[in-house]
């Protein structure tokens, strides 16, 4: 591996294969701030990785091509949704370029020797990676760090520090056609947080076991001066704790180590406070609602407090951390109708969100609406579980799930019933075959004073920019 990085001077050429990815875009962000010529291939890059490219001066070839590799770049990195048949995968096997995985080049390259920060589990890894990086910033720890959305609070994904620090976020997801192992595997993991564990991923883990399996891995890891952090509420993390080596330390809501309790919403904030051996230690204000959020918050605090840095600092980090880009993002209010953009796709993550914007906006009727895109989503897997996910929305709108051609017919998430289940619930609920006929549904019902919350993890045939403009033209007329 590290031949592949002996002669990668400043000014060598680096390509990214699927560069559109919330990962990949990050480390050609990185590459190019450090000073290598960059460029990436992929097929329909959207927002906010699109427009994060486009500012860095990045190019971007559109679809996957032989010629792409034409110019004979120094280093490949490879994304994980290339497969081996991609025809510019397959030009890359027959030239004599050096090639990785996105996490190996992490890993060596990037991470190295510094002291790695991994925020790893089924949920809330994005923003809580996004909180760590800001609460290390502000408690005045020089640090980079990658994520995998883009925290409001720097406008950028990534950041390139001289420091001997690194905050990543720990995918369980694989790294590439070759490398068949978890992303996290290769980020050297020495201070590690765990949210949660729970099934996802159908598409490459065949059941809990396996996932299980995934974060042992982690957790066996993390050396003996290292720390594991973990959410106290979680069976199955508690079930792999005795192998770790390190020190572990639990956080909970009314249970753990560090303790939130009485949680209440005041002046437009989330505030609880934090008890530790019985004591309260600390009251936490943050700008975002739900019990995931707080739970996100509690983390970053019982980390910052495990690595003995500054207790205000940390607080005033939280309390100024504005959230992050597609987590509960208010795209616009046209006419009194407040959008709402959320990357919820499994159906604990669509349970926790629309409970938050209700928490939120209390007074407001809540519009759900739903595509199933993600691998994991478009399975029936978890065909039962989106209704109880969904039904706390007071209007639902089902999107048709996203192309379905690669999975077995009798393994297909179905939209027509899930609106049928979630009716026999006495819950409204809409099915949109396309695009076009969700925007007419909520333009037909949405009312001033209503909240649309739109739930996908993909570019969902741009609904929102498209909505807001149906909306806004509404205005004119």
């Amino acid at each position: 591996m590290e031949n592949k990085w002996k002669n990668l001077k400043p000014g060598s050429h680096i390509h990214l294969m699927g560069i559109g990815g919330t990962a990949m875009g990050s480390l050609a962000g990185i590459f190019s701030k450090m000073g290598y010529r960059v460029t990436g291939s992929d097929q329909n890059v959207y927002p906010p990785m699109s427009v994060q490219l486009a500012q860095l001066g990045i190019n971007v070839i559109n679809g996957y091509r032989p010629e792409n590799l034409s110019d004979k770049p120094d280093l490949v990195i490879v994304g994980n949704v290339i497969g081996k048949m991609n025809p510019e995968a397959q030009r890359l096997m027959e030239l004599d370029i050096p090639y990785s995985s996105l996490p190996q080049a992490l890993g060596e390259f990037i991470i190295g020797k510094k002291e790695s920060i991994v925020i790893a589990g089924t949920h809330g890894k994005t923003t809580t990676t996004s909180m760590v990086a800001w609460m290390a910033d502000q408690c005045g720890v020089d640090s980079g760090f990658l994520i995998g959305g883009i925290p409001e609070n720097y406008g950028v994904s990534f950041k390139v520090s001289k420091g001997n620090w690194f905050v990543i976020e720990g995918d369980e997801y694989d790294t590439a056609y070759f490398d068949k192992v978890p992303k996290f595997i290769h980020y050297r993991p020495k201070y590690v947080i765990l949210t949660s564990i729970e099934f996802d991923h159908a598409d490459i883990y065949p059941d809990l076991n396996a996932i299980k399996n995934a974060f042992k891995k982690l957790i066996e890891l993390i050396p003996a001066d290292g720390h594991l952090v973990v959410w106290d509420g979680c069976k199955n993390i508690k079930e792999l704790l005795p192998l770790a080596k390190c020190p572990v330390t639990t956080y909970g809501i009314e249970s753990g180590d560090y303790m939130a309790t009485e949680r209440t919403l005041i002046h437009g904030r989330n505030q609880f406070c934090v008890v530790k051996n019985k004591q309260k230690i600390a009251d936490i204000a943050i700008k975002l609602f739900g019990e995931h959020n707080t739970l996100n918050s509690l983390a970053t605090f019982t980390l910052g407090q495990v690595l003995g840095w500054n207790s205000t600092k940390i607080l005033q980090s939280l309390a100024s951390f504005t959230g992050v880009r597609r987590r509960q993002q208010i795209l616009g209010e046209p006419g009194g109708i407040l959008i709402v953009e959320d990357f919820a796709h499994h159906p604990t993550a669509v349970r926790l969100t629309i409970n938050s914007i209700k928490e939120k906006y209390p007074h407001r009727k809540v519009f759900a609406v739903f595509e199933p895109r993600s691998a994991t989503s478009r399975r029936k897997v978890f065909q039962k579980d989106y209704v109880e996910a969904l039904k706390r929305g007071d209007e639902v709108i089902v999107a048709n799930a996203f192309d379905q051609t690669k999975i077995e017919d009798d393994n297909r998430f179905s939209s027509e019933q899930l609106v049928e289940e979630l009716r026999l619930q006495k819950v409204k609920t809409h099915l949109g075959v396309n695009t076009q006929e969700i925007i007419d549904c909520l333009f037909k019902y949405a009312k001033k004073g209503d909240v649309i919350l739109i739930m996908s993890n993909g570019g969902f045939d741009g609904i929102y920019q498209k909505l807001l403009t149906r909306l806004e033209k509404k205005l004119e007329i």
